[in-house]
């Protein structure tokens, strides 16, 4: 089996599932993900967004992700250490394309 041939019901209930986790865990920074798995909460948002083609407002897609408006996550969250935006880059070099 592959993703691909995972049904789309059980796919959106996982993907619910990751993104109620992610809006418990607000410990984990999306700088500690990026350094980590190279995405993020933003990517997750940003991907839902492109899958939509357009149809989906990217700052309501964010709000969806995030349970709160993305200024106020931002507002919440501490600056990112040196360290933390060194291991996020060599990360994100890492993806498949080189993006997140």
């Amino acid at each position: 089996m592959t993703i691909d041939d995972l049904d789309d019901r059980l796919a959106a209930t996982a993907f619910r599932r990751l993104i109620r986790h992610l809006q418990h865990r607000d410990d984990a920074q999306n700088v500690d993900l990026m350094g980590l798995a190279g995405f993020c909460r933003n990517c997750l948002s940003d991907w839902v967004t492109e899958a939509a083609a357009g149809d989906l407002d990217k700052e309501a897609v964010r709000e969806a992700v995030y349970g709160m408006p993305y200024a106020q996550w931002k507002a919440q969250q501490p600056p990112a250490t040196p360290e933390q935006l060194a291991r996020m880059d060599a990360s994100v070099a890492r993806n498949k394309d080189g993006k997140h």
